[in-house]
């Protein structure tokens, strides 16, 4: 969400190595919580129940419930999360605040009840798995729907001490739980499970109490960022296959020679998954890197440059301020392309060696599937950098293409590997699909930006074109549903008002009845 920079930049303009850590801190956690929460809890909850002695098919069981909830949750949200983010964005900047809480509330009943049914039905007819794990599955995987989707909207918010704080206190409270249960002895596959479900709980709610503190009125339908849907449906599809490019070569290599069935249809990899998760840290560094150093610098510019044609500024302030703007976002992604390829390296030399630290028991296929995946890793954050540019320039287009690529080439050469390729080389497949992403992205960037002004005022409708399609037919139902019950509920409360304003009267007039004939009384009385 455009604008967030602007909070970042007045932390990084204290002086000071404390205060710059500071800053990257809090960025981290606003860009990058939720995958931090994630890898945290499952590596911890992985370490307690070891430490508990919990057999290890249980503990394996454990990891796949946690992965399977974490991987359908992020593949409901992925759909939408764009969406919504723009609806917010736009919301904001028409500054209309009240409609944000609705829009939070009707997204996530959607998602909710999609990750209920399908979630749902792969538990309870097909996992092979007991009922309470069926059940605390689907409880986990619900209030990650709601954690991510708050994520979405937090990104408007300023507090980031009480977004942090928030992040800390309920990951404290996750572990310390799960430490008392191992010391009373208790510590099974249920009560861990319970363990992580209240710890990303507490973090729901106290996301939701941010939330309201900064949005505290809502009006209109909770339906209405539907409409978005029609209005910018390819951003729907950017989400979507953004998410299988980044983890479909997860769930395939389920079905693979290396894949390891726990139990039912609980499968697991622990060859390439382990890897996997550790190389996904590499794009840690890339990933608050766009916030703090692209979007801190890029984004003023960007915004002088659009505001010089709303303020009808000249010719040559405007051919100035795209020279100054693309300056800039050449250097932050060459930049960004350098601390990434060094985060790469340290990562490829040094794994090995982290590797053999932790005694994770890594064979020397693991260590090969480690680099290639660190490498695709790479290669994604910065393409996923750039895409992010296009869609500040509104090049639906071009995301969408660099992200169904990224999505078809990873899913096929993923395929191809498990079926043709020695097993010393899978991930390479994932690698293929983010070098393709890189190249359409980055040719359409800069493509795009030579044609800038034409995008921007040749290509704009002079008439609004009419909204259509089968979500705005059902907003408008919606609407119309909404403002008939408003209207019966503004007349109930009128007939209400009316009915005590004529009790009133009523009784007014009674008491004046009786005054007037105590008054006839007493003058006759006199007479």
């Amino acid at each position: 969400m455009a604008g967030i920079g602007f909070s970042l930049k007045r932390l990084f303009s204290r002086k000071g190595v404390l205060a710059l850590c500071q800053a990257y801190g809090y960025a981290g956690i606003i860009c990058a919580g939720p995958m931090i929460l994630g890898v945290i809890l499952l590596t911890g909850m992985a370490l307690i129940s070891r430490l508990a002695g919990v057999g290890q098919h249980d503990r394996e069981l454990m990891n796949c419930m946690l992965t399977y909830s974490l991987l359908w949750s992020l593949s409901v949200t992925s759909w939408f999360n764009m969406i919504v983010t723009r609806y917010t964005s736009d919301m904001l900047y028409e500054e209309k605040p009240r409609r944000v809480m609705p829009a939070f509330y009707g997204s996530c009943a959607i998602m909710l009840v999609i990750g209920a049914l399908t979630y749902g039905i792969f538990l309870f007819f097909f996992s092979g798995v007991a009922l309470v794990y069926q059940l605390l599955c689907l409880w986990f995987s619900l209030v990650l729907v709601v954690v991510w989707t708050e994520t979405v909207f937090l990104t408007a918010l300023k507090e980031y001490k009480g977004i942090v704080l928030a992040f800390a206190i309920s990951l404290m409270i996750g572990f310390i739980l799960a430490l008392i249960l191992v010391i009373l002895g208790w510590a099974t596959i249920v009560t861990l499970m319970l363990c992580v479900i209240v710890a990303y709980g507490l973090l729901m709610a106290w996301y939701h109490k941010l939330l309201l503190d900064y949005f505290p009125r809502s009006e209109g339908s909770k339906f209405s960022f539907l409409r978005w849907m029609d209005k910018y449906r390819s951003l729907s599809l950017i989400g979507g296959f953004l998410n299988i490019g980044l983890f479909a070569h997860l769930a395939i290599m389920y079905f693979g020679p290396l894949r390891v069935q726990v139990e039912g249809l609980f499968y697991g990899a622990p060859m390439h998954d382990v890897p996997a998760l550790l190389a996904f840290f590499s794009i840690l560094i890339t990933t608050v890197n766009f916030v703090t150093s692209v979007e801190v610098r890029f984004y003023p510019r960007y915004r002088n440059y659009y505001s010089l044609f709303n303020d009808n500024g000249s010719i040559r302030d405007i051919e100035q301020a795209e020279d100054e703007m693309l300056s800039v976002l050449r250097q932050e992604l060459t930049f960004s392309g350098h601390k990434q390829l060094v985060s790469t390296v340290l990562f490829v030399v040094f794994g090995s060696f982290l590797m053999d630290l932790t005694d994770t028991g890594f064979s020397d296929v693991s260590i090969g599937i480690f680099r290639f995946l660190c490498a695709g890793y790479g290669v994604y954050a910065i393409s996923n950098s750039i895409m992010l540019i296009l869609l500040y320039f509104e090049d639906y287009t071009g995301a969408l293409l660099g992200t169904f690529a990224f999505a078809f080439i990873s899913v096929v050469a993923t395929i191809y590997s498990i079926l043709y390729v020695p097993i010393t080389f899978y991930g390479l497949g994932f690698f293929f699909g983010g070098v393709v992403f890189y190249f359409i992205v980055w040719l359409r960037m800069e493509w795009y930006v030579r044609r800038l002004p034409y995008f921007l005022l040749c290509r704009q409708a002079v008439v609004p074109d009419l909204e259509k399609g089968p979500f705005v037919a059902l907003c408008n139902w919606l609407d119309g549903r909404q403002g008939r019950k408003e209207a019966r509920r503004e007349a109930k409360l009128k007939n209400r008002a009316d009915k005590k304003r004529q009790e009133k009267m009523e009784t007014f007039q009674e008491q004046e009845a009786v005054r007037n004939t105590g008054a006839y009384t007493a003058h006759k009385r006199e007479e």
